[in-house]
């Protein structure tokens, strides 16, 4: 069988490259629609020369199930290099990877998700007793800063406010910058210029911080620390004889990834879930009685139904190192490969009614593989999911118990951008909040209205 790509779009590979960058949702859902669920895009760098895009979960299932040492995801991420730093975990392939998961993984093992939970607690009380009744709330704005301290408090162990005070800043333009400025990465010479320049200032700004605060905590060390860098630090050669411990490079990228793959995705998920339950009445008083009832399950499915329907992170690539079939076709070497989260949350044949906002489809154990796949999959699926989870249901307990949502009058719907690599609210999801009366309050009865699920 020889060697061919499946078809796609002609237009030049100059205006493909810039409608991915700037918008991606449109220009794959217009080519799912014209060539079908595999196609072709040819872009410049830092993408893929041929990009070829699956969204069946047959595929999908191909690509996650594959050998490491055939499909190198860290080649495939190569666009966020300009960023994350060399010895990101998302950056990484075969034994590189495998170490930096080892050494990362007990972080994020359940056992220790129970430990930051408390603190996230804290943290979203604190910020929600912030907020004012019947104001418009930019949720955007607002699930940036509180998890922007929960990665400082929780993750980077920054318990000091003044110190706090200096990372908050750099954090802030790392994370807010346009997908164009990733191109700075490869093309040196663009970093001499205007906001490239900035940008490059910035990250060489946090890194000093970040190497400032690691050589603070080695050199006084809290082996019973409950954030993710105690333990990052604590870790010895885990479950491999072979294993050298993190060194101060590679927790400063490790530290950098957790912030854009923990920070910012989760505010984005957060801030569409409080959109889409402004929307929908009837579904947050649903997942209100849940809240009352300690229904942490209904809780969760709003989160992860925000995810499928407002996809966050458009899809997940692997480099093939040598000439392989997927889908059926033969592709040479150095293709990339991209499970697009986005089409395949979007497929009404496994998502019937996508369009439709229903935590329901987390509830009936009837969501198919490879079909919800908003933290990639097989060996490369993202270490913080269950951080991400246990966050985001802890946020929205917390908003949902004390105000009702709506949207700003003129309000109807929210459209994407592209803000770094997540797919973010372009208003900001606004809603207006209404403060819930206490459950012990007397109710007149006359006025009492208790919408019901039909």
């Amino acid at each position: 069988m020889s060697t061919a790509y499946p078809p796609g779009p002609r237009l030049p590979r100059i205006a493909q490259t810039l409608l991915y960058a700037t918008a991606r949702p449109r220009l794959l859902t217009a080519m799912c629609a014209r060539y079908g669920e595999v196609f072709t895009l040819r872009l410049l760098p830092p993408y893929a020369e041929h990009l070829v895009v699956f969204s069946r979960p047959e595929h999908i299932r191909e690509v996650f199930a594959g050998d490491p040492a055939d499909m190198h995801a860290g080649e495939g991420n190569r666009v966020l290099g300009a960023v994350m730093g060399e010895h990101s975990v998302l950056l990484t392939d075969e034994a590189e990877h495998a170490r930096a998961r080892r050494l990362l993984m007990p972080a994020f093992a359940a056992s220790a998700l129970r430990g930051y939970r408390g603190l996230v607690e804290q943290i979203a009380t604190e910020h929600v007793d912030s907020w004012t009744p019947g104001a418009a709330l930019h949720t955007l704005d607002r699930m940036n800063d509180l998890t922007l301290e929960v990665i400082m408090r929780v993750v980077f162990g920054v318990s000091d406010p003044r110190r706090r005070e200096l990372f908050a800043p750099r954090l802030r333009r790392i994370v807010n910058i346009n997908p164009l400025m990733l191109f700075g990465g490869i093309w040196p010479r663009l970093q001499t210029l205007g906001p490239w320049r900035r940008m490059r200032e910035n990250q060489d700004a946090l890194s000093e911080l970040l190497y400032g605060e690691i050589a603070r905590r080695r050199a006084d060390p809290d082996p019973g620390g409950a954030d993710v860098l105690s333990r990052l630090l604590a870790v010895g050669s885990g479950d491999d004889a072979t294993d050298v411990p993190l060194s101060d490079a590679e927790l400063r990228d490790q530290l950098v990834t957790l912030l854009l793959a923990g920070h910012e995705t989760t505010a984005s998920a957060l801030s569409w879930a409080f959109h889409e339950l402004a929307a929908d009445p009837l579904v947050q008083e649903r997942a209100y009685r849940a809240v009352l009832d300690g229904d942490d399950k209904y809780v969760e499915a709003v989160l992860k139904e925000a995810m499928r329907r407002r996809t966050v992170i458009g899809g997940a690539g692997r480099k093939l190192t040598r000439e392989m079939t997927i889908g059926g076709w033969r592709l040479p070497g150095g293709t990339v490969v991209s499970t697009s989260i986005l089409l395949a949350h979007r497929n009404a044949d496994r998502h019937p009614d996508p369009e439709r906002f229903s935590p329901e489809r987390f509830l009936d154990g009837a969501l198919a593989p490879n079909t919800w796949l908003p933290f990639g999959g097989g060996v490369r699926r993202c270490i913080g999911a269950g951080f991400s989870l246990m966050e985001g249901t802890v946020v929205l307990r917390e908003v949902l118990s004390r105000y009702t949502l709506s949207l700003p009058p003129g309000v109807h719907g929210e459209r994407v951008r592209i803000r770094n690599i997540t797919h973010v609210p372009a208003g900001g999801a606004r809603v207006v909040l209404t403060a819930r009366p206490r459950e012990d309050a007397p109710v007149d009865p006359v006025c009492e209205v208790s919408p019901t699920r039909t």
